[in-house]
């Protein structure tokens, strides 16, 4: 099986948001895409009410929608194209009195009582997963970035691997589901993996090893598109970009940016060794597995694996690090500030720990959380 990758201008963007739509005075769950949707396309000059927004999607549940971004060349520009979206997708939510936030998960809305977005796809994802399909009423962030030549994808991928730890802990942001402590900063994470292809992705010497996979992939029946293969990190060969979705839902711009700048430095950095003739270290598939596994548990708390010989270092300090590492990448992206941003999430604490500190401040009161992530996407982080 051949697959061609459409290369990219190197590091350019492209950033993903899903969101969550709720009641605004109690904040459940409310399954009203499709409303939102057609008065978002009534309000575009250039679309008839059917018509599908360019940046403003339908996901697999009716309770969310996906903000989509444009090519983006900086940071800085993705979150112009964003909150250009989000304004549209108030503009219609207001008066139906429905808010948005963005979390890994709702903390407490049951996740088996969630309708599903009418279509083939996600009709056939359903049937074939039963349970598990049911439970995913989960939000994240995906980050694009493009790859100007094909031999970079993979090794660029492993290299994103390595830093699998640091994305989830700042990230984090599931600690509730269908109102229980999970005691984990990431519920999602450990849920979302349960579907077939999803999880931590293999890793490939060539690319086609990966084509070789990708075949058997479809001989077997396993998937229809090569779409579903829903990695933590994978190659979207006909975008010409490697996609980060290791994310939980992050709930304010700021954090999206920060996410945005530390993947497209990363991805930048890792460009520029191998046009070097340089080459990526690799850890051993079970270190990345247990990284996983940890920063979805503790969060910014984890004492992560650093490398195949087994060093380790909290995740925070190791984070704190490759910033620095990457301010001059960032002053060539035009990210800095941005990418300083990755800092006040450390300081300020990650969103389950802002969850969870409500939480406590409320007699263990959830709505009072949603009502607060609902504040910090209208207010910001410090809301």
């Amino acid at each position: 099986m051949q697959i061609d990758f459409a290369p990219s201008r190197q590091s350019t963007l492209g950033v993903e948001w899903e969101l969550a739509l709720v009641n605004a005075r109690t904040g459940e769950l409310v399954s009203v895409a499709n409303d939102v949707l057609k008065g978002v396309a009534a309000n575009h000059p250039d679309l008839n009410e059917d018509d599908e927004h360019p940046h403003i999607k339908r996901e697999l549940l009716l309770n969310t929608v996906e903000l989509v971004t444009g090519i983006c060349e900086t940071v800085k520009d993705a979150k112009e194209d964003l909150s250009r979206s989000l304004a549209a997708v108030r503009e219609v939510t207001d008066p139906m009195g429905v808010e948005v936030f963005c979390a890994g998960s709702h903390p407490f809305s049951p996740p088996l009582l969630q309708p599903v977005t009418d279509k083939e796809r996600y009709a056939k994802l359903i049937e074939r997963t039963q349970w598990w399909g049911r439970q995913m009423v989960i939000y994240g962030v995906h980050v694009h970035v493009g790859i100007d030549r094909r031999d970079k994808v993979l090794p660029i991928l492993d290299g994103l691997v390595n830093y699998f730890p640091h994305f989830q802990a700042l990230s984090a942001s599931s600690p509730y589901w269908a109102g229980e402590e999970t005691g984990y900063a990431s519920q999602r994470a450990l849920m979302f993996q349960q579907l077939p292809t999803a999880g931590l992705p293999f890793q490939f010497e060539t690319w086609e090893a990966y084509e070789s996979y990708v075949q058997d992939m479809f001989t077997t029946g396993v998937i229809d598109a090569t779409s579903e293969i829903r990695w933590d990190i994978r190659p979207v060969s006909n975008l010409g970009t490697i996609e980060m979705r290791i994310c939980d839902g992050l709930a304010t711009l700021e954090e999206v940016g920060a996410i945005a700048a530390l993947t497209q430095c990363l991805v930048d950095e890792f460009s520029s060794i191998l046009d070097a003739g340089g080459s990526i270290p690799t850890m051993p598939p079970w270190h990345v597995q247990e990284n996983k596994w940890r920063a979805a548990r503790y969060g910014m708390e984890a004492i992560i694996i650093l490398d195949a010989e087994g060093n380790e270092q909290l995740v925070t300090e190791h984070l704190a690090e490759t910033v620095a590492r990457l301010e001059p990448v960032a002053a060539k992206l035009g990210c800095s500030e941005e990418l300083s941003d990755v800092l006040k999430i450390i300081e300020r604490g990650a969103s389950y720990q802002r969850q969870r500190r409500v939480a406590a401040e409320h007699n263990g009161d959830l709505q009072a959380v949603v009502m607060d992530l609902v504040q910090q996407m209208r207010k910001g982080p410090d809301a």
